[in-house]
């Protein structure tokens, strides 16, 4: 693992693992976690969530967008605070989770956060593609080949690992450039896409019940905000701590919910007016479908990029995961590892899969739950004045502070693990209705059939390291001045 304490600037190599960062190399301001997150998510993924709620939830248009509104802004609203943690220690979220945790503790959280890592990278890499393969066909005719899809998957993951692997400094520039030429593109794609909807059809649509909206708002933070809440602080790390919370909160929702309430309010209008949107294999050619020819190609390059723009932020991620769990490499080459692994999976859902969204809303909803586990201890323990020892957060043997029993935490790894139960308690996932993967024994209750296991480990979790975690901790601040508080402040 490099152990360089340089920064580095844009356009060159970042050298730095998952060390923290110490106070005289931070730098930056709120808004770059505006146009982070904003980069996130404008990317064409928000209009098959948006299908998801009028398809399968039975909502209308208008609560289709109070739901996207709710789920977008609440839950990078809470990525955004739980990003301080990374403002605070400097390091990685799942490298200061070592602190929560214990040093082998950590591994299960971690392991877990890398898998979503994948899987996210797997299925924006499948659906940019399709766009890429789309965009060959409109502008020379090329038809969809085995030889072309490959070629498709490898032009995205190279474009991936060039900003990826060059790391933060380009990252932050990047995002603000390419979100501004992106979301201008996106915009005039919407407007042309709003003129295809059929409002008598949209307009007539009744409305759904209201388990259906409490469930579609589980849906949505499951499938933006919650995916994140395990990588805001890799991206906070190099901010000087003196900025305010409120913030980077504020800056964190806002970021994330303007595109996403835009996108997914726009998908379940499309679908209220035609439904084949949300069955479609190939959710980037059927939306091509409904625009003029000549917008293809505009369309599509918007599409590319704003896949490309959530890619490597989750590639990024993904990288400094891998050294946490141990993996002794520089950076730049746990990110190639990473994208190796992405092709794989591409290959798997472009040339193997018969069915995209399926497989997309399991996934979501299972690895929701640990996720959300590991949100419900961290913010406790947030909230009590975690304090982080740099050098701790590297030593990985047993005179680290925080070796703690055998490596491990146990009131933090104990309500880890029992929050995941209670959350699967209630969980349901599969590819529909006759091809069920996993249904938890009270999967049928009304927290189980409104989509809210993740919630459920939300809260089980932090109360269980409340009441079992301790007042306080080895490296806690003192009460008089609570972590979080400072941090908000």
């Amino acid at each position: 693992m490099d152990a360089s304490t340089k920064n580095v600037s844009v356009g060159t190599v970042e050298t730095r693992g998952i060390e923290p960062v110490p106070d005289s190399e931070r730098h930056g301001h709120a808004g770059q976690m505006f146009w982070t997150w904003f980069a996130a998510n404008i990317s064409i993924l928000g209009l098959p969530l948006g299908a998801t709620l009028v398809a399968f939830r039975g909502l209308n248009i208008w609560q289709a967008a109070l739901v996207a509104v709710v789920g977008a802004f609440g839950s990078f609203a809470l990525v955004g605070a739980l990003s301080l943690a990374g403002k605070k220690g400097g390091a990685p979220a799942l490298t200061l989770s070592r602190a929560v945790f214990g040093q082998r503790g950590n591994a299960g959280p971690t392991l877990v956060s890398w898998l979503s890592r994948v899987g996210w990278e797997t299925i924006t890499t499948t659906t940019a593609a399709y766009a890429l393969l789309a965009l060959l066909g409109v502008a020379f005719g090329v038809d969809q080949n085995t030889f072309l899809t490959v070629l498709c998957l490898l032009v995205f993951i190279a474009c991936t690992l060039l900003i990826s692997g060059l790391g933060h400094a380009t990252i932050m520039w990047i995002n603000k450039w390419a979100t501004v030429l992106f979301g201008v593109l996106n915009l005039v794609v919407m407007g042309f896409l709003v003129a295809t909807v059929d409002w008598s059809k949209v307009l007539a649509t009744p409305a759904g019940p209201t388990t259906g909206v409490v469930a579609g708002i589980g849906f949505i933070a499951a499938g933006t905000g919650i995916g994140w809440a395990n990588a805001g602080a890799d991206y906070a790390r190099y901010l000087p701590r003196a900025i305010p919370g409120r913030r980077l909160i504020t800056a964190s929702a806002f970021g994330a919910g303007i595109p996403l309430v835009l996108l997914i309010s726009l998908g379940s209008l499309l679908t209220a007016g035609d439904p084949s949107l949300a069955t479609s294999s190939d959710p980037v050619s059927a939306i091509n479908a409904m625009l003029p020819s000549w917008m293809a190609i505009p369309y599509l390059i918007a599409a590319f990029g704003g896949l490309l723009m959530s890619n490597h932020l989750s590639t990024y991620s993904a990288g400094l995961t891998m050294i946490t769990l141990g993996l002794r490499v520089p950076r730049a080459w746990a990110v190639l590892i990473d994208i190796v692994l992405m092709f794989l999976g591409g290959i798997y859902f472009m040339l193997i899969a018969d069915d995209f969204y399926g497989p997309f809303s399991a996934f979501l909803t299972l690895l929701a739950v640990p996720i959300s586990a590991w949100i419900g201890v961290i913010a406790v323990d947030m909230m009590r004045g975690r304090d982080y020892d740099p050098d701790a957060l590297m030593d990985t043997s047993r005179t680290s502070r925080y070796w703690y029993t055998g490596g491990f935490r146990l009131p933090a790894v104990l309500a880890w693990v029992a929050s995941i139960v209670a959350g699967l308690l209630f969980t349901t996932a599969g590819t529909g209705s006759d091809d069920v993967w996993f249904a938890g024994p009270l999967a049928d209750t009304w927290p189980g059939v409104n989509g809210l296991g993740w919630a459920v480990a939300i809260v089980v979790g932090g109360a269980v390291y409340a009441a079992f975690g301790g007042r306080g901790h080895p490296s806690a601040t003192p009460a008089s001045s609570p972590a979080l508080e400072e941090s908000v402040r």
